[in-house]
Order: C-alpha cells, then structure tokens, then sequence
C-alpha cells in the first residue's frame, strides 16, 4: 500500500456554538474553505481540532458531514488516540465506517509501549482496518519517544505508509527518518503549525499538516518552494510567521485559531472546551495586530 497522504493536509478546527454544541454548518463552510484552497487532503481529530474533548457521537457526525463536503476530492485523515491496542482499534473502526480514508494514529502513551509493542501495536492497527496508518511522532503530547530507526521499521508493517514528525528539532529528524527508510513509498510529513515547513521539505519531507486558518496562504508558499521558487517562498512564510507562532501557545492555541476563523468569516463562534481556554483581551488585540498586518482584519 503507498501512500496517498502528502501535500497540505489541514486539522479541521471543530465549530461549537455559544452552548458548547457541535455547529455542522460552521464546520461544513470551513471544510469548504479548505477545498477551495486547494488542499491535498482534510484532517478531523487532531490536536488542533480539540480531538479530546469529541465523544463518540460528535465523532461520527463530524466525520459524516466533513466527507459529505470532501466527496471524495482529497482524502480524509482521521485522528485515533486511544491509549490501548483495542480502543485505538475502536476508535479506527469507527473512522473507517464513516468513510475516513486514511488514520493518524498517536501510539498508546498512559503506559509507555516498548519498540517492540509500539511494532504490534501498529501491526495490529492497520491489519484491523485495512486502510492507510499514519504514525503520530508527538512526543510533546505522549510523552513517547520514537527514534528514526524505529519509525523505519514501522513504515515497513503493511499498511503503515507515513508519519507525522512532531519531534523538535523536526528538520533533523525529517532527514533521518528519509535516510532510514530511503523509498517513495512511505511519506514523511510536518506538523507543528507548519512552523518548520520549509525546512522539513528541504530535508525531504512531502506535506505538512498544520491548522486550518491559512490554508489559502501558505499553498502559494508550498507552491513557490516546490517550483524551486525558494526565495519567495522564504519571503511569503516570513510573512505568515507571527500567525503560526501565536496558533501555538499551550492552553490556548485552540482558541486562537478560532478566532481567526470567525474573523475570516468561517465559523460562527470561538467557542472551546475546557481544559482549551479562551483568550484574553490583550490576546485578542495581539491577534488583530498579526492579522492587520496579513489584510484579514475584520
């Protein structure tokens, strides 16, 4: 199985109303926003999209109406992090019936898997579902180190067919996890807010997968670097920087990139769920200072 997960790949933010409920409509204007801007494929699930805080029916309504958008333009990723081998093959069952066209799953991390039960795990993940298995390098977040080595050999089980590198330093490890495992068919991705991007694709990486406010931004950037363009791509990333380091504050990344979203018209409302926590006046007017000088100020 190669795999068919590479390009921009954005975490769709999920919409809640002022009451804490899923906004569907919300969510399917922003899933169109996403195809409108040219994105290689959409994520729910993830980090960025308060995975967390989803019970299992949000769950499938939320993938029901992102893949009713889709429709199959660019395939869906689906976040799984269930913390053992049968909840995680749970929770990729599930995905996989409502039409997820390919899993990003974070290794089990309440307790700490050795290499080898990260091997089964995985194995065991991907033989129980039959589609694409991305390997979630978030140690930030897991606390679950995987060495290049390792994430080699994991790309070699049947149907595990890229990874996600969220490991600082990314560029590095970016590079390794290519030599190691030295074939177009196990891809190497980004994460992180696309904070490294450039970087990561010059040490051959093939996508990144950031949040969803500035899809429409960095595709010309993505654009440039792959046509050789380096240096106008180096100029227009420079131009988004502030954005992407302010989506990436602990606590409150989550409602930052809301609020760009109602800004831009997207979304109804910046609603979060605890523990994600709003942000402050003064955040929200350091916001609108980044987005002034980006033209998104509404």
């Amino acid at each position: 199985m190669r795999h068919t997960v590479h390009g921009l790949v954005p975490i769709l933010a999920t919409p809640f109303g002022p009451d804490g409920a899923l906004d569907l409509p919300s969510l399917r204007r922003l899933t169109e926003f996403q195809l409108a801007s040219g994105v290689a494929g959409v994520a729910v699930f993830g980090m960025a999209s308060e995975g967390f805080a989803l019970t299992t029916d949000e769950r499938a309504r939320i993938l029901a109406a992102v893949t009713d958008v889709v429709a199959g333009a660019v395939p869906v990723v689906a976040g799984v992090s269930g913390t053992s081998t049968v909840t995680a093959i749970e929770q990729a069952a599930a995905a996989v019936a409502g039409g997820a066209a390919a899993l990003m799953v974070l290794p089990p991390f309440m307790v700490k898997p050795t290499p080898d039960q990260l091997l089964t795990f995985y194995g065991d993940v991907a033989a129980a579902t039959g589609v694409e298995v991305m390997v979630q390098d978030a140690p930030g977040a897991t606390g679950v180190t995987m060495s290049p080595a390792l994430i080699a050999e994991l790309g070699k089980l049947d149907g595990v067919t890229s990874v996600k590198v969220e490991s600082p330093p990314t560029a590095p490890k970016v590079a390794a996890v290519v030599a190691a495992r030295a074939d177009a068919g196990f891809a190497v991705l980004g994460g992180q807010n696309a904070q490294f991007c450039l970087e990561e694709y010059a040490r051959g990486a093939t996508g990144t997968m950031p949040a969803c406010e500035f899809p429409d931004l960095l595709a010309p950037v993505l654009a440039d670097w792959s046509a050789g363009r380096h240096a106008a791509a180096r100029a227009g990333f420079t131009r988004l920087l502030p954005l992407i380091l302010f989506g990436l504050q602990q606590g409150v990344a989550w409602a930052v990139h809301k609020e760009v979203l109602v800004r831009r018209g997207l979304i109804a409302d910046a609603t979060v769920r605890s523990p994600a926590r709003p942000l402050d006046p003064a955040g929200r007017e350091s916001l609108t200072a980044i987005l002034t000088d980006l033209g998104l100020a509404r």
